[in-house]
Parts: C-alpha cells; sequence; structure tokens
C-alpha cells in the first residue's frame, strides 16, 4: 500500500518563488487614493474630434470664390483644435468630479530588503571572489 502524501501549503510555493519575500515591512500608513483621468489624454482627444471636424466642415460646403479650400481649412482648424482642446478639458473636469467622489482609504506598507549590508561587501578578502569596492584594483588585474 502507499502511503498517503501529505498536503503541500500552496503560499510555500509562492514564498520559494517570490523576489520579495525577503522584505521586512518597515511602516505601515494609511493612504487615500483618488482616480483621475489624464487630462492631457482627454484634450488630445479633443484636438483629433477638432481637426477631424475642420476636415468635415471644409469638405462638405461648396467651394468659395473668394477664398481656397486650404484657408477655409486653415481657420476651421484653428476655430476646431481651440475649442476641442477646451471641450476635451472639461470632459476631463467633470470625469473628476464624479469620480473623486469616490476617495478610497487604503494601508500602504514601506518595505525593505533582508539584503547583506555593504559594510560586510567592503570588508571581503582580496581574490576571494566576493564583490568589493576597490575598483581601481579590479581594473589593474
Amino acid at each position: 500500500m502507499s502511503s498517503p502524501e501529505q498536503p503541500q501549503d500552496p503560499s510555500a510555493d509562492i514564498v520559494a518563488d517570490n523576489p520579495t519575500a525577503n522584505e521586512t515591512v518597515l511602516a505601515e500608513t494609511t493612504v487615500t487614493v483618488h482616480r483621475a483621468p489624464r487630462y492631457r489624454n482627454f484634450m488630445l482627444l479633443g484636438a483629433i474630434v477638432g481637426v477631424l471636424l475642420a476636415l468635415i466642415l471644409t469638405i462638405s460646403f461648396p467651394e468659395n470664390d473668394e477664398y481656397d479650400r486650404v484657408q477655409i481649412f486653415g481657420f476651421l482648424l484653428l476655430g476646431g483644435l481651440a475649442v476641442g482642446t477646451t471641450l476635451g478639458a472639461i470632459v476631463a473636469l467633470v470625469i473628476d468630479r464624479i469620480i473623486g467622489r469616490s476617495n478610497v482609504s487604503v494601508v500602504a506598507d514601506r518595505l525593505g530588503a533582508n539584503e547583506v549590508s555593504t559594510n560586510e561587501l567592503r570588508t571581503a578578502e582580496p581574490g576571494s571572489g566576493a564583490p568589493n569596492d576597490d575598483f581601481q584594483a579590479f581594473n589593474e588585474k
């Protein structure tokens, strides 16, 4: 008869494979997490919409005898960029106000690694293969 296998703790494997397993918690503090939209992305999207709107308006209206299509596109492009960027920023502000009401408090840990101190590394014997700070001796070899 075969002996029953002992159940293994799955967290033991995670600790063995996790490089941060040697870290210790130095301090804990409570922080407030505020999610906010990226204003630059909204303003960039608004500017792109403004450019597309200027292009559509330039093509959709009949050609004018007084102004060339390129000039009309230039005028509409200036206005479209300004209005699109402004509207993108306003949309980002509105989204920030809606999302900003849902701040979350979380506990953050400050971690420190349990590594060999630099003083132990500096006292290594020459020629032992252990690293030390004597770069000049290393370069002379």
